[in-house]
């Protein structure tokens, strides 16, 4: 008998080491964007069509929401494949994109409270999105979509224990 070999698990440790969302998320992503920019692509084709008086009522259409479901499917994977997580001892940090990069970084002290959320689909493909409710009133939420269950899990368990640790130092 061949033992499968094991995936990396992540370490949470002060390593300071960036994680990648797991690749089966990347489909649902791709799937939402797509979905997404077709019907943009679409009625945005069906307006200039009307606008610009054209008789093929069905061909522009057709094309706009094909192209607009390619191009959101890319813009979706894409966008999932370069989106990171870290966790330390002060902050979890979210880092997005290539050319225009993104970086947030959530102090613990900030952190209210914290939730996880699993629609059917996410159930489905065990994936869940954590959502960090900090103190303030601007972006006083974070989401990360698309993380394992078990990864999300571990991290609000986590950021709970370092939430609790704080509030007892005081």
């Amino acid at each position: 008998m061949i033992d499968a070999p094991e995936l990396p698990t992540p370490r949470f440790s002060d390593d300071s080491q960036w994680h990648p969302l797991p690749p089966r998320g990347a489909v649902f992503a791709a799937i939402g964007s797509g979905l997404s920019m077709a019907l943009l692509f679409g009625v945005a084709s069906v307006v200039l069509m009307l606008v610009t008086r054209q008789t093929h009522w069905l061909l522009w259409p057709l094309a706009a929401v094909a192209v607009g479901a390619l191009l959101g499917a890319w813009f979706g994977w894409r966008r999932h494949r370069l989106t990171f997580w870290r966790l330390d001892a002060q902050s979890l940090g979210v880092r997005r994109g290539h050319m225009w990069q993104s970086e947030s970084h959530v102090p613990v002290s900030r952190v209210q409270h914290l939730d996880l959320r699993r629609g059917p689909l996410e159930r489905i493909a065990g994936l869940a999105t954590l959502i960090v409710h900090t103190a303030g009133t601007r972006m006083n939420t974070v989401a990360v979509a698309g993380l394992a269950h078990a990864d999300a899990e571990r991290l609000r368990d986590r950021l709970a224990r370092q939430l609790d640790h704080d509030d007892d130092a005081l």
